[in-house]
């Protein structure tokens, strides 16, 4: 019998694989139970009839960094693992009021795109470059950060990045000191999506996100995003850790308020720890009795702001279209309109905003020769009495397909030889996402940092928090920043060192927060795994 702590992961998830990784590499003993039939949760893949492969979700790969250096600390290298392409042009931006981008990382060319819409903003793009550099490296060190608590929003790394805060402006206000014409902003504030916020609510802090692209790159990598998550899980599997799939967690085990394990429709599972890595909201409410909940109650988490939803369709077509960029997005003429339709009005727009992925110029293992796939994003509201899909969804669906004729796209329904469709409902109801929000609790001030559920979770014991319900948010690069951050919590409450991982980030736990479990773990992860050091009790 294994002498090494035993951590149980609820979801396979890209937070839950990459803690999963390191984890196990530390010496757990990991076991991932999992919903779904395959890893990867909403970063998963699937193949319609005919061989139409489709990211279910995200389908830009950005700011790879973080998870090669996750990859790096576990021995591998993620480029060799998940060959990737960097794209250029990054996306097509067309704008309902006129004009068009074709965004690219290469500045020189990236001014002439934006002196197409006005020569004076262009001028501006330089100097936006620099400031979100510096901007990026102050944040860096925060956003790598645990915040268990009040006194965390005075450490000194938030501090020093304190005057890039701008905490009263937005991004667009923010954006507004480099750039005049609204289409230009657009460009770089439209990225907000990826938190599912608007780009006149999202603080200014995220201006971050758009230049991650330009610095760091849109990639795609083979097979599309699902890829990375199942090269994960097969490098999990290779390391030992133990996957259940097809197996929904019904209940989180407590003993007082310490987790203890899990139980599923066919058996109980104890372990030392318990990642959770599904929707918080949906978890808490359903896992986790409410009474041993304080701060975060089923009243208190109903109160809460939610980002919006997506509305989707994935296409195969017969034929392809080798003009259309990898990416396109339709910005609404009017933008704001949209906006307020989504975020305040809870209403259907005439007019929406989309996105389109055409995946197959770039990749063509993605469909049948000569046919493609078209991944299509419209966002929408979170579920909301205001909307019913039932009786919505064809005509939304009709509405959509006449959308895509914006961008030069008018013989669509034509080619489809298969499709799927997902809703607000089906994300509640099909993928226990909480009220359909697709990128989870929104990051406003008031739900960031130790105001958002914490990476270990403060109203029970033994229990550690993944993906984008907890700090430090949504999106691929920060899901996988936060379960190096949880997983570094996790070890050093199970006695096993972490210093590996990062030994930069401050998140050591003090003496007076040692646990009876770090002490038994002690000399069994000094034995188990000599080449890691010292456990620092």
């Amino acid at each position: 019998m294994s002498t090494n702590p035993s951590v149980l992961i609820v979801g396979a998830g890209p937070g839950g694989l990459a803690a999963a990784l390191m984890l196990r590499h530390a010496g757990c003993e990991v076991r991932v139970i999992e919903r779904l039939d395959r890893p990867g949760g909403r970063t998963s893949s699937f193949t319609l009839e005919g061989g139409y492969r489709f990211d279910l979700g995200p389908t830009f790969f950005l700011y790879p960094r973080v998870l090669r250096d996750i990859y790096a600390s576990v021995g591998r290298d993620l480029m060799r693992e998940v060959p990737m392409t960097r794209l250029d042009p990054q996306y097509h931006l067309i704008y309902g009021e006129g004009g068009e981008i074709r965004a690219t990382p290469d500045p020189t060319r990236m001014a002439a795109e934006i002196a197409r819409i006005d020569p004076r903003d262009a001028a501006a793009l330089e100097r936006y470059l620099d400031d979100n550099r510096r901007k990026l490296a102050a944040f860096r060190p925060v956003l790598e950060r645990a915040f268990l608590g009040w006194g965390d929003l005075f450490c000194k790394e938030l501090l020093a990045a304190a005057p890039w805060a701008g905490p009263l402006r937005s991004v667009d206000a923010e954006l507004r000191r480099y750039f005049r014409d609204q289409r230009t902003r657009l460009a770089f504030s439209f990225q907000s999506k990826y938190l599912g916020m608007s780009p006149f609510r999202c603080p200014s802090l995220f201006s971050i996100l758009s230049f991650l692209e330009y610095e760091h790159g849109v990639w795609h990598p083979r097979g599309g995003c699902a890829a990375v998550s199942e090269n994960m899980a097969s490098l999990c599997e290779d390391m030992g850790v133990e996957f259940h799939y097809e197996e929904p967690v019904e209940e989180v085990l407590f003993e007082g308020k310490r987790a203890v394990g899990v139980r599923t429709g066919r058996e109980t599972y104890t372990a030392d720890a318990v990642v959770l890595n599904a929707d918080f909201a949906r978890a808490m409410q359903r896992l986790v009795p409410n009474r041993l909940r304080k701060r975060w109650t089923d009243e208190k988490i109903e109160k809460k702001k939610f980002s919006c939803s997506t509305f989707m369709l994935y296409l195969g077509l017969e034929g392809r279209y080798e003009d259309l960029s990898h990416h396109t997005i339709y910005l609404a003429q009017d933008y704001l309109q949209n906006l307020e339709d989504i975020e305040s009005g809870h209403v259907l727009s005439e007019d929406p905003s989309f996105y389109v992925q055409n995946a197959v110029v770039s990749d063509p293992t993605l469909a049948p020769a000569g046919h493609s796939t078209l991944y299509v994003l419209v966002p929408v509201t979170h579920q909301h009495e205001n909307v019913n899909w039932e009786r919505e969804r064809q005509a939304f669906r009709a509405m959509t397909l006449r959308q895509l004729a914006k961008i030069g796209l008018e013989d669509v329904e034509e080619r489809i030889r298969v499709e799927r469709c997902i809703t607000p409902a089906d994300w509640d109801v099909g993928y226990e996402i909480h009220r359909g929000a697709t990128f989870n609790l929104a990051h406003g001030l008031d739900q960031m940092l130790s105001f958002r559920p914490r990476n270990r979770f403060e109203d029970v014991e033994g229990v550690y928090l993944v993906g984008g319900g907890t700090h430090p948010g949504s999106g691929l690069p920060v899901i996988y920043e936060g379960a190096r951050i949880s997983a570094r919590l996790c070890l050093e409450e199970l006695g096993l060192e972490s210093d590996w991982l990062d030994p930069n980030a401050p998140t050591r736990l003090p003496l007076r927060q040692a646990t009876p479990a770090r002490a038994r773990y002690a000399e069994a992860a000094r034995l188990a795994n000599p080449g890691l050091g010292e456990v620092a009790l």
